[in-house]
């Protein structure tokens, strides 16, 4: 049996009286991807937080690769590359330098690290500007440059946390066809955050959390039925159309 990419069992969170994760249980399969839909406070950042274990779960489960988080917690982290919402990067060194220290973070040694980096620049089309300084480059480069360093350690599964939050139209565009296209050449997972509905396909495992709780999980299309995606998004979660 084919092990997922990520397991997410039971799993609740809160911060005091407040409940930001109520039950949450999902799964992501291997060489797919799959959106996380929710308006801003449906509790995606705090769900990210927990894989990442920034916040340690207190209940449930949570398994990367086939890795419980709490138990093999080294193993299952170096199976994860994450793109915060929040820039990662030192916008005073290059593109290059920024890479080469996430890999020495990752225990990469020198000449391998070399290998890595020009594959993954060359994976995310920044090959020409490994010189750059991050802060030369335009809003969707960069977005370009975290994903490449997310890839640095070859992960089974990218975590994108609203990946595309203040880009223009074509750069969000490019961004979210090389996250499909590392899912469709490379084999990577992704788990894809967003509250932007055109991002999603029809075809694509869709999640959809809101106010803490899965409301379904299923592809696209299927929960779309025929009605599109908003209306059926506005009718789960009783979110009025503005």
């Amino acid at each position: 049996m084919v092990t997922a990419a990520l397991e997410i069992d039971h799993v609740s969170h809160s911060f005091g009286r407040v409940t930001a994760l109520d039950d949450v249980s999902l799964t992501v399969p291997r060489g797919g991807f799959t959106a996380l839909l929710g308006v801003n406070g449906a509790g995606k950042t705090t769900l990210f937080s927990l894989i990442t274990r920034l916040y340690d779960n207190s209940s449930g489960s949570i398994r990367v690769a086939g890795h419980d988080l709490r138990r093999q917690p080294r193993q299952a982290l170096a199976r994860l590359g994450v793109v915060f919402q929040s820039r990662a990067m030192d916008a005073d060194l290059s593109v290059r330098q920024n890479l080469a220290y996430h890999a020495s973070l990752h225990g990469i040694g020198r000449s391998n690290a070399a290998a890595r980096i020009e594959a993954v620049l060359a994976q995310v089309g920044l090959a020409e500007k490994s010189g750059d300084r991050i802060s030369a480059l335009s809003g969707g480069q960069q977005r370009r440059a975290e994903i490449a360093r997310a890839l640095i350690h070859s992960p089974d599964i990218l975590l994108l946390d609203e990946a595309t939050v203040g880009l223009d139209v074509k750069s969000r565009a490019e961004v979210l066809a090389l996250t499909r296209r590392l899912i469709a050449d490379h084999g990577v997972s992704a788990l894809w955050a967003t509250h932007i509905m055109d991002e999603i396909q029809p075809d694509d495992d869709l999640v959809i959390l809101h106010q803490g709780r899965v409301l379904r999980q299923g592809s696209a299309g299927q929960i779309a039925a025929g009605q599109g995606l908003t209306r059926a998004f506005l009718d789960l979660t009783g979110v009025a159309a503005a």
